[in-house]
C-alpha cells in the first residue's frame, strides 16, 4: 500500500479555517461582535476562541487523515481526467497521417508557449488562474480544429479512391441508352436504365458534395488556426482582459457554426459521436 504523504501544518490550518461551517460560525460571531456595542471586548475573545479551535482541529490526526484522503481523491480524479484526455487525443491522432499530427501538435505547442510567455510578462500569480487565455474556449477551438483535420483526411481518402471521371462517363452513357430505350419503347430496359441512372447520379452528387466539403474544411482549418494563434498572442500583448474575453467569446460562438457544418458531413467523416461529448482538456496535457 502506498505511503500517505503528509502535508505541512499550514495546509491543515488553511483547510480548518476555510471549512464552510467554520467560516459561517466565525463570520456570524464577528458580525455579532461588531454590532454588540462592545466590539473591543467581544472581538478579541472571538479571535482567541478561533485560534484555539484552529490549533486543535488542524493538529487532530483524524482531521489530517480526512484532509489527506480528500486530497488523494482529488489528485486521482485529476490524473484520470488527464489520462482520458490523452486517450481521446491519441485515438483521434491515430487516424491521421504525419502531416495532420504535426499540424495539430505544432498549434497546441504554440498555445503552451504563449501561456508560458504570458506568465512571464504578466506575473505567475495572475497567469496561473487561466482566465487570461480562457483555456476552456481555446480547448473547444483546438478540439474542433483536430476534428476538422480528421474530417479533411477522411474526405481526402474518399476523393482519392473515387474516380469522378468514370462516374461522369457512366452518367453520360446511361443518358444515351435511356434515350435509345425511349425511342424503341422498350419499357423493361428503360426501367432498369432509369434505376441505374439514379444510382450513378447519386454517386456523382456524393463525390461533388465531398469535394465541396473538402474545400470548406481546408478554408475553415486555416481560419481557426489563425484565430487560435491570434488569441494566444493577444493574451501576451494586450493588457485589457475584458477585450480578450470578448474576442474569445466571439470566436467561440463562430465555432458553433463550424460544428453544425461538420454535423452535416459526418456521414462521410465518421466522427458524429464526438459532437455529443464535451471537449477534452487539451491544454492540460503537454504535447
Amino acid at each position: 500500500m502506498a505511503r500517505r504523504e503528509k502535508k505541512g501544518w499550514q495546509h491543515y490550518l488553511t483547510k480548518a479555517f476555510t471549512w464552510r461551517w467554520n467560516l459561517l460560525v466565525f463570520g456570524g460571531a464577528v458580525l455579532a461582535a461588531a454590532i454588540s456595542g462592545v466590539p473591543d471586548i467581544a472581538l478579541p475573545m472571538i479571535l482567541a476562541a478561533e485560534i484555539t479551535y484552529l490549533g486543535a482541529l488542524s493538529g487532530n490526526p483524524k482531521f489530517q487523515k480526512a484532509i489527506d484522503v480528500q486530497l488523494h481523491k482529488e489528485s486521482k480524479e485529476i490524473s484520470e481526467a488527464v489520462q482520458s484526455t490523452e486517450n481521446r487525443l491519441d485515438t483521434m491522432l491515430a487516424t491521421m497521417d504525419a502531416d495532420g499530427r504535426y499540424r495539430f501538435t505544432d498549434l497546441r505547442n504554440r498555445c503552451f508557449q504563449m501561456q508560458s510567455l504570458a506568465a512571464g510578462v504578466r506575473g505567475h500569480a495572475r497567469a496561473d488562474r487561466g482566465d487570461d487565455l480562457h483555456t476552456e474556449a481555446l480547448n473547444r477551438m483546438l478540439w474542433v480544429f483536430l476534428r476538422l483535420l480528421a474530417s479533411q483526411q477522411s474526405l481526402q481518402r474518399f476523393l482519392e479512391t473515387t474516380d469522378a471521371k468514370d462516374m461522369q462517363t457512366r452518367v453520360l452513357e446511361l443518358e444515351t441508352r435511356i434515350q435509345k430505350a425511349q425511342i424503341e419503347k422498350d419499357d423493361k430496359i428503360l426501367r432498369a436504365l432509369v434505376d441505374s441512372m439514379a444510382t450513378a447520379q447519386l454517386r456523382l452528387d456524393n463525390w461533388q458534395k465531398a469535394q465541396h466539403n473538402a474545400e470548406f474544411v481546408e478554408i475553415e482549418l486555416d481560419r481557426i488556426e489563425d484565430k487560435i494563434q491570434a488569441l494566444v498572442e493577444m493574451a501576451v500583448g494586450h493588457e485589457d482582459p475584458d477585450f480578450i474575453s470578448s474576442q474569445v467569446d466571439s470566436v467561440a460562438s463562430e465555432v458553433s457554426h463550424t460544428e453544425n457544418a461538420m454535423r452535416e458531413m459526418s456521414f462521410m467523416t465518421g466522427i458524429e459521436e464526438e459532437f455529443e461529448e464535451a471537449p477534452p482538456a487539451i491544454l492540460t496535457v503537454q504535447a
